[in-house]
């Protein structure tokens, strides 16, 4: 029987990057993995993961019916799995209406839970969603915003609560009895040999510093851009322009004024002093 470690962010804050760079590391090849083949899938919320393991069509089912099955789908998922298991998810840390961790403890090894400075992932969103910015400032502020939450179709993946940017980061750090390890969007910029190296090791796989620095390697923006260019990116929304489109820290200062970003900061100000987004002075950071 294996366990989950679950690579957790908010959309648009270093999850595919994270899962292009481990990868490549498991992989270990002489060139870069193709993205349309990354590990670290299918996401938690994929519907067809959920119809496979339940054997019921979730589009038979209700909201509430979906939440109450799905801690179900990750245990039997990880007591399948000889191996321990690497998932992407998006889903703020919430239970199901009966109160169950929606992603089940039983199955959990721990989380390597990503976080990026909101007035970017603001910008990035925005991008990604082909949506104004002025709809996403209050989808990051919302405490009941959720994710592929459309009526209007039917999506390949369930609906994820996300909650406001703070909640869902609040979610994930500060559970009970989860075993965290908290990494920045900007230190895996800054840094990269210490971010990365930090997730190998919590993942409990075998650490190699040439190993390390190839796969950062093979990982970069430049790659990832250019692969996208000449074969396209399955996760890419479909009215989107690009899935990578910058990857830069501090992008929001080209996109956003002064009223928009005061409007985030305000909103999120406690969670952003936490780490670091602000300093002393309320002063923003990256």
């Amino acid at each position: 029987m294996g366990k989950i470690y679950w690579i957790a962010s908010y959309p648009k804050s270093g999850n595919t990057w994270t899962r292009t760079f481990l990868t490549n590391y498991w992989r270990n090849l002489d060139q870069p993995v193709d993205i349309n083949e990354l590990e670290g899938g299918p996401i938690a919320s994929a519907r067809e993961l959920f119809d496979e393991s339940v054997g019921i069509e979730s589009s038979d089912l209700t909201s509430a019916e979906i939440e109450r099955l799905r801690p179900r789908v990750y245990r039997e998922v990880a007591e399948n799995s000889p191996e321990n298991l690497y998932l992407k998810v998006h889903d703020a840390y919430t239970c199901t209406p009966d109160g169950i961790p929606l992603l089940s403890k039983e199955a959990t090894a721990g989380a390597i839970y990503l976080i990026r400075n909101p007035l970017d992932v603001l910008v990035s969103f925005a991008h990604h969603s082909a949506r104004p910015v002025e709809k996403m400032i209050h989808a990051l502020n919302d405490p009941n915003y959720a994710f592929v939450n459309s009526p209007n179709r039917m999506h390949n993946q369930l609906v994820q609560k996300l909650l406001t940017w703070s909640g869902h980061v609040l979610s994930w750090v500060d559970e009970p009895g989860l075993n965290v390890l908290v990494v920045r969007y900007e230190d895996m910029h800054r840094d990269p040999e210490s971010a990365f190296g930090a997730m190998v090791r919590f993942a409990g796989l075998d650490f190699d510093e040439d190993r390390l620095r190839k796969a950062i390697r093979f990982s970069s923006f430049d790659v990832l851009q250019s692969q996208e260019q000449e074969h396209g990116f399955g996760e890419k929304m479909p009215f989107s322009e690009s899935f990578f489109r910058k990857g830069k820290i501090g992008s929001w200062r080209e996109q956003l004024s002064d009223e928009q970003a005061a409007e985030i900061v305000s909103g999120q100000r406690a969670v952003m002093r936490r780490f670091g987004y602000l300093d002393e002075q309320d002063q923003i950071v990256f």
